[in-house]
């Protein structure tokens, strides 16, 4: 565990003019204390950790000094090469920019490890877009990563309903979710952070101004909020649902996952038979009768008596198909 401590000191210095200890000690897991004698035993080995006194100090590599990934196991080298998405990085036009990344990298490895581009391929591939769709690139996507990456304004021309908006943008960050492209930006001017399908957008114009991004921001993190937040704001109507012990199990197969969390977190005492009573939110009864229709005879709706009906007159006429399919056989 030592080892691998000190080559991420090491490669943590060499990303970074200076740190100070309790940086280090953030990055690393660790107290103060051990970054201290982390970089004493690293001295001593030869790495050139030269450490600068005072209420500013903090430590840096002296010299130039540049460490091989000599250090990296087999699993690491392999992780690595899986960390990029072949497909996406593509469409942002970023493949030749990824390939010569991974060349060097790889010339940079152990020979022990050249193999492990190769062994991860063979093993492992992402197929981000969803099921029977076929994937459309956004015309305008290479033009907003590359904004992304160097942190300029732009001016975008989207579609909200009928309407054309134009707004000055801050992009943050891109999110590829199930094939589709999402840009979280925040509108200039202090404005607030927002999500914009890029497929949307009709026109964008990147300006010579660049922004600050504010330290602060998390993508991964502000997308799980607009996620959840998304999900939840569709979910305007409720259900009353009995359910058998299989209709339990197989209701987040059939609802939002969301949905049916909320609902079996409330959910009460098993009844005599073993089935439990929820109130699963929904985004209208429609929504739900499609969905519960999935679940046949392990769900029976309680209300509203609207949406019971229709099961009931479902159930009704299925009976009859059967009974004259029955009749005709």
């Amino acid at each position: 565990m030592r080892a691998a401590r000190l080559i991420k000191m090491v490669l943590l210095l060499q990303s970074r003019p200076a740190m100070t200890a309790a940086e280090l000690a953030r990055e690393l897991e660790v107290s103060e204390r051990t970054v201290t004698r982390d970089a004493q035993a690293l001295s001593e080995a030869g790495v050139p950790v030269y450490a600068d006194r005072g209420r500013a100090g903090g430590y840096r590599l002296v010299g130039g000094y540049r460490t091989r990934l000599t250090g990296l196991a087999r699993g690491e080298a392999e992780a690595l090469f899986l960390s990029g998405v072949p497909g996406a990085l593509r469409e942002m036009g970023l493949e030749d920019a990824a390939s010569a990344a991974r060349l060097k990298v790889s010339a940079a490895l152990l020979p022990s490890l050249r193999d492990a581009p190769d062994s991860a391929a063979r093993r492992f591939h992402l197929d981000a877009p969803a099921w029977f769709r076929e994937p459309e690139t956004p015309a305008l996507l290479p033009a907003v990563a590359g904004a992304v990456w160097e942190d300029r304004r732009v001016t975008a021309r989207y579609r909200r309903g009928q309407d054309e908006v134009r707004r000055t943008l801050e992009p943050y960050g891109l999110v590829l979710k199930a094939g589709v492209w999402y840009l979280c930006a925040r509108v200039a001017g202090g404005g607030s952070f927002r999500t914009y399908r890029i497929d949307r957008f009709t026109g964008l114009d990147a300006l010579d101004e660049r922004f600050d991004r504010d330290p602060d921001f998390d993508l991964p993190g502000h997308w799980a909020d607009q996620a959840e937040r998304f999900a939840r704001s569709i979910l305007r109507a409720e259900v009353l649902v009995r359910l058998s012990p299989d209709g339990v199990r197989a209701l987040p197969y059939a609802v939002d996952p969301l949905a049916a969390r909320e609902a079996l977190d409330g959910a009460g005492e098993p009844d005599a038979e073993g089935w439990v009573t929820v109130t699963l939110p929904v985004e209208s009864e429609e929504v739900a009768h499609g969905q519960l229709t999935a679940l046949g005879p392990q769900a029976e709706v309680l209300a509203p008596a609207a949406l019971r009906e229709r099961f009931a007159a479902d159930a009704a006429r299925t009976a009859a198909l059967y009974r004259r399919a029955g009749d005709g056989g």
